[in-house]
């Protein structure tokens, strides 16, 4: 009996709780296991996305995106008043290969330092197919754009030019098999009317001259496949790898067509040496540059479009830095193709 006396007494010792650890070692009731089980339940659940969220994310990626191309369009749309500066000293192939070539260090030591700040796993491929193809794209766009510009009319180069997001749009859909909405083929259509009043007044219509207008329909052409092609090489690769691989393409084809067509590469003057620079460091690294920021969130057709703010951006730069004046059909222009790309916008409910 003593022996059993003792053992009760141990057990309700151990039923108390320690008094380091309070109530937490006793015994739950059931309806604390409930109120637990409830709450466990509530914190693991998933919590579904809402349509607000999920729009606001999409807006949050697309201003970013959006803001990167308007200012790559706008470094982009300067590029002619450098070739302007540039062009008592050095021709317009050389002018071009030193827009690239001059612009490859700042991009390679963006790439280190972007890759250097990127998770581990985030794709890098170098030199992948389709960055080959985006340099030889933009070799081939820079080489007729100059041919244009010799051959016919500033105006006519740059009116055809324009017609790059026409390519942009019939390739996906018609080659790749994309589907394009119908506010994408509208405001393709505003943004085609306004390059036609910003530009169109200007045209002229010489049979003489149908060559070169002929080298301003393959400079949008391949314009558009550099679109195409950049866009597919954001998928394995980085922004600043992708724009400084395919300059490395760019630079060795043009050299080779400046050297052919021209023959003289060296500037003679600081004004053409500095015009040279500003092009490469603006007009390439940073255009071309957040160019490729913008189509690794945006689809190229979207983005082609937004290229039409180059020409709105080359007609500012002519009126503050040239004196070129701007013609009230000019500026009705300029409003078209805002108004097409603000109608060919990517909605909610399509991520690229």
């Amino acid at each position: 009996m003593e022996r059993r006396k003792e053992l009760d007494e141990t057990l309700r010792i151990e039923e108390k709780p320690y008094p380091a650890l309070g109530k937490l070692t006793t015994r739950p009731s059931r309806a604390a296991l409930g109120r637990c089980g409830s709450f466990s339940m509530k914190r693991m659940a998933p919590t579904p996305t809402s349509p607000s969220s999920a729009q606001a994310r999409l807006e949050s990626g697309f201003a970013s995106a959006f803001a990167a191309l308007c200012l790559g369009a706008v470094a982009m749309g300067i590029s002619p008043i450098f070739v302007r500066y540039a062009s008592a000293d050095v021709g317009p192939f050389t002018s071009a290969f030193w827009r690239v070539f001059l612009a490859l260090p700042l991009l390679y030591g963006w790439m280190r330092i972007e890759e250097a700040k990127a998770p581990a796993g985030t794709p890098r491929q170098s030199f992948p197919k389709v960055t080959i193809f985006a340099g030889l794209a933009f070799s081939a766009d820079l080489f007729f754009w100059h041919l244009s510009i010799l051959s016919t009319t500033v105006a006519n180069a740059t009116f055809f030019a324009t017609t790059a997001p026409l390519f942009v749009v019939l390739v996906v859909w018609l080659v790749l098999k994309q589907k394009v909405s119908g506010g994408t083929f509208l405001g393709l259509v505003m943004c085609l009317l306004g390059g036609t009043a910003l530009i169109g007044q200007s045209l002229q219509v010489d049979p003489s001259r149908i060559r070169g207008d002929l080298f301003g329909v393959a400079t949008a052409f391949f314009f558009g496949l550099y679109f195409i092609f950049a866009s597919r090489a954001r998928t394995v690769a980085g922004a600043a790898r992708v724009t400084f691989e395919s300059g490395v393409i760019t630079s060795a084809v043009l050299v080779v067509i400046a050297l052919v067509f021209e023959g003289r590469l060296l500037p003679q003057t600081g004004q053409g040496l500095a015009a040279l620079v500003a092009m490469a460091f603006i007009s390439h690294a940073g255009g071309q540059g957040l160019l490729s920021i913008a189509l690794g969130r945006l689809s190229p057709v979207f983005s082609s479009l937004v290229i039409f703010l180059e020409a709105v951006a080359a007609a500012l730069f002519g009126w503050l830095l040239l004196g070129e004046a701007i013609t009230p059909v000019q500026a009705l222009g300029g409003a078209a193709i805002l108004a097409g790309i603000w109608v060919a916008r990517p909605k909610a409910k399509q991520e690229k």
